[in-house]
């Protein structure tokens, strides 16, 4: 956990790293996925000095439920990761983009 954390935090902290313990992820996974929770969820709330738009904007991660973890459908990244993408790959015309041209212009450029 980083440092100034909450007590709350702390207790979400490893609530998560055991729940996803006990779905049978590595110990360093589920650190990982807890901890990316909980920083989610500060900055969400505020608690951080740093925060991303996706952070602030998308649904929360107790909300989403796995909804983008990796499941077959329509899923993946949100528009917002894909633009923040494009904007590595100095995509023109990205910001007039929907989720599925950006997409295209993503795998395009790889």
């Amino acid at each position: 956990m980083p440092r100034g954390s909450s007590a709350k935090r702390e207790r979400q902290f490893e609530h998560i790293k055991q729940s996803e313990r006990q779905r049978g992820e590595s110990p360093e996974r589920a650190t990982e996925i807890a901890a990316r929770t909980v920083n989610k969820e500060r900055a969400r709330s505020g608690e951080s000095k740093t925060k991303s738009r996706s952070s602030t904007e998308d649904i929360s991660s107790g909300r989403r439920g796995g909804l983008r973890s990796g499941h077959p459908g329509p899923r993946g990244r949100t528009r917002e990761q894909l633009y923040q993408e494009a904007r590595k790959l100095n995509i023109d015309g990205r910001s007039q983009m929907n989720k599925q041209q950006l997409q295209r212009a993503v795998d395009a450029r790889r």
